[in-house]
């Protein structure tokens, strides 16, 4: 069963960017952009771990934290609090509450990723792939490390992160933008033909010796990991 992550946002442009990449990663996702509505959710069916913004409308997050932790079901519920509050005070204050993560706007998406699957890792070790297959090549995420037929394949951290980005939803073609936002973050400016240059890189890596290319090229729309690679070994 996928795990399933609550996002507690009132700026729809970054729920936006937050649920499709967390559902690229292979997470269910909910949305909820006021307070009251976000306790009247979490009773009925609490996430796997929620991430919850400071500021809401209805009631804040703070508060929204703080009654979690005093009822038994939720009382150890994985809370990443979303905030542009950057104080050490504040920050001091939202994981006194009860938050086990704090993070402060704006933020790299690949890092919340991180962040994401850190804290499940820790206290929902069962939701977390440590590893990813497909085919002859085998992805460990804990350890950055890549083989292929039991061959270690030597890649740079920003080919690491664009192959486990492709991995994790295979068969589904991104284009060069969202690759930028899902692998470089959204707050680095870079031009999207650095994405070519990538994913050029990582092709000559993975593919020495004449292996078939498990990235696709999919003219006019981007790149994607191919489905059928795994099968075709």
């Amino acid at each position: 069963m996928k795990p399933r992550v609550m996002i507690v946002e009132d700026e729809e442009a970054l729920t936006t960017l937050l649920r499709y990449n967390l559902e690229a990663e292979g997470y269910d996702v909910d949305t909820v952009a006021r307070g009251d509505e976000a306790e009247i959710r979490l009773r009925e069916s609490p996430p796997d771990l929620l991430l919850l913004d400071w500021m809401l409308p209805g009631v804040s997050g703070i508060e929204i934290c703080r009654r979690l932790r005093t009822r038994r079901e939720t009382e150890l519920l994985p809370v990443i609090m979303l905030t542009a509050r950057g104080e050490e005070g504040e920050r001091i204050r939202g994981l006194a509450t009860g938050a086990d993560d704090y993070v402060v706007k704006p933020f790299s998406v690949p890092e919340l990723l991180a962040r994401v699957r850190a804290l499940l890792r820790r206290v929902k070790p069962e939701h977390v792939s440590r590893t990813l297959k497909a085919g002859d090549i085998e992805l460990d995420r804990e350890n950055r490390r890549v083989r292929r037929h039991a061959r270690e394949v030597h890649l740079g951290p920003t080919e690491f992160r664009l192959l486990e980005f492709l991995m994790q939803s295979a068969g589904r073609v991104f284009t060069r933008e969202q690759l930028l936002d899902g692998v470089w973050g959204r707050d680095v400016y870079v031009d999207e033909r650095t994405v070519d240059v990538h994913v050029g890189r990582l092709r000559k890596a993975i593919n020495r010796g004449r292996k078939p290319d498990p990235i696709r090229t999919v003219r006019g729309a981007g790149y994607s990991f191919d489905e059928t690679f795994a099968r075709q070994q």
